[in-house]
């Protein structure tokens, strides 16, 4: 994909096979049908950082981008300082293990059930899927995406897609107008 985007920026994709299927249904169970089910960040080298389920791993870009469709948060305006940040941090993740637990999480949110033990093991445990690294390392860069208080584990490859087309797509069209 041309042009590369800058480090930092975080990206959405599909991903395949059985994986992407078993995804794709749990976020249809739990409320959040998205076309995204994988997310990433970009790290400064053509590399990206990804949550999977053998542990967070750097892949070229290209690797990360394989799967269509693909989107970027261009629209998230972020200073050097951050995206170096980020980078620093999203690599910092290298290794950690994946977060199974938060899908029962997820879906037990779905109808109103937050157990204590379970949300006090995701606090503690250190393991992400995708969705929550991205929103991890941002908020461990100073970089908050969400202002409503959520846990970087009630976060889904959804989520950052609603958050790019009702936060900052719309409040770019709302400021500089529509682009023909």
């Amino acid at each position: 994909m041309d042009p590369t985007p800058p480090p930092g920026t975080f990206g959405l994709t599909r991903i395949g096979g059985a994986t992407g299927v078993a995804i794709s249904l749990g976020q249809w169970l739990i409320g959040d049908a998205s076309r995204y089910t994988h997310a990433f960040v970009v790290l400064d080298d053509g590399t990206a950082m990804e949550a999977e389920p053998a542990g967070a791993r750097i892949r070229p870009l290209d690797h990360a981008e394989s799967h269509a469709p693909v989107a970027y948060s261009w629209a998230i305006e972020l200073t050097d300082e951050q995206r170096q940040a980020i980078v620093r941090e999203a690599r910092a993740c290298e290794g950690v293990r994946y977060g199974f637990s938060a899908y029962l999480h997820l879906a037990l949110s779905r109808f109103g059930i937050r157990w204590p033990w379970l949300i006090r093991r995701l606090e503690r445990n250190g393991r992400l899927i995708c969705s929550q690294l991205v929103d991890a390392v941002y908020a461990r860069a100073g970089v908050h995406l969400f202002d409503d208080g959520r846990a970087p584990f009630d976060v889904t490859p959804g989520d950052l897609a609603n958050l790019l087309i009702e936060k900052y797509w719309r409040d770019n069209l709302a400021t500089n107008g529509p682009t023909n």
